[in-house]
């Protein structure tokens, strides 16, 4: 199982046009270790999804410097970024992201396809991720047929199959009801605990406190508590 340390350096960054930009995020400095999982809490406009953003090599910061396994990935092309999130960052989003057509395995494997690497091998492993997160009697289902903690199962094992050493989820039990969200917590803390995954979490949910190794809180871009 990969592991990767996860770091940003005093990293700043401002949206909107010359003469008018907005602070998103200040000179944050944060580190996130294997087999962790990390909360990223605040208020809407704190910069949570932004911070997101910029861990996941989706946005590249005006200052500062990101590093995975202490090779700084700030200088990248978009070629190459692109690349490195395909391969070592799986993400997880409050809406899923599933394709209504696909059934449960087809969902899971359009990962594969990405990388163009469908192979038997890879629909093993998809197999075995949804027997992992119970799924292994739905994979013919289409989404409509699943509920919705089901449908975010789907998703954690889509981010999972490339094994990524990194898993960034945004909201991912927002829309969940209670008995489904403490699911998906338990087995976001499991999956990072047991496999030496770097999580990173960012919710507003107030459940994932008791399953989060760390909890860092960001008020107007800036961290103001756990670093």
């Amino acid at each position: 199982m990969p592991e990767s340390l996860l770091q940003i350096r005093e990293v700043s960054l401002e949206y909107g046009p010359a003469g008018m930009r907005t602070p998103a995020l200040k000179n944050v400095s944060l580190a996130f270790e294997p087999g962790t999982l990390t909360l990223i809490m605040g208020p809407s406009g704190s910069g949570k999804t932004t911070l997101l953003s910029v861990l996941g090599a989706l946005l590249r910061p005006d200052h500062g410097a990101v590093f995975i396994d202490g090779e700084d990935i700030t200088g990248l092309t978009e070629e190459q970024r692109t690349r490195l999130r395909r391969e070592r960052i799986g993400f997880v989003f409050q809406a899923f992201r599933l394709f209504h057509a696909l059934s449960t395995f087809e969902n899971v494997m359009i990962a594969a396809d990405v990388h163009g690497a469908r192979t038997a091998q890879t629909a093993t492993s998809a197999e075995a991720l949804l027997a992992r997160l119970g799924l292994e009697k739905k994979l013919s289902l289409k989404p409509k047929q699943l509920s919705g903690g089901e449908k975010q199962r789907v998703a954690i094992a889509r981010a999972l199959l490339s094994n990524p050493g990194i898993l960034l989820a945004d909201e991912p039990t927002a829309s969940l009801d209670s008995s489904s969200g403490k699911q998906i917590c338990e087995l976001l803390r499991e999956l990072s605990a047991e496999q030496q995954r770097t999580a990173v979490v960012v919710s507003h949910d107030t459940r994932w406190t008791s399953y989060a190794d760390r909890t860092v809180a960001l008020e107007d871009g800036r961290v103001v508590k756990g670093n």
